[in-house]
């Protein structure tokens, strides 16, 4: 598949997992039920499944060279260390509203790390 296929393909992946995130976020503050439905349990595992083959992928089809990748692994371990806090293993509302709002701030340093191609988001 050529580099631009797979990128769009990334960009896609990232909208519905983000966006499937922000709505699972807010089910969980509203302390919905539906938050447990079937759907809800393994649309994320499938769309971020392909979402972390597509970006292997364009990893190794980008050319030059690749230092900001790094950060952004570590982003994205963060942004999930602190989705599982915010949608599981939070103790209270609080704690999960914090780790929700968190993991939003580190999937905006993913993708501002993605655009700058800099960990520093082309700050430096």
């Amino acid at each position: 598949m050529e580099y631009l296929a797979v990128k769009h393909l990334h960009m896609l992946l990232i909208t519905l997992s983000l966006g499937l995130f922000l709505l699972r976020g807010g089910l969980m503050l509203a302390e919905s039920p539906r938050l447990q439905q079937r759907f809800f349990r393994i649309a994320p595992h499938i769309i971020d499944t392909a979402l972390l083959i597509s970006g292997i992928s364009l990893a190794m089809m980008y050319p030059g060279p690749k230092a900001w990748l790094a950060a952004k692994i570590a982003g994205l371990l963060l942004y999930i260390i602190l989705g599982t806090i915010a949608l599981k293993r939070g103790k209270t509302k609080t704690i999960r509203s914090i780790a929700l709002a968190a993991s939003v701030l580190a999937f905006a340093y993913i993708i501002g790390v993605a655009f700058s191609k800099s960990a520093l988001l082309g700050l430096v």
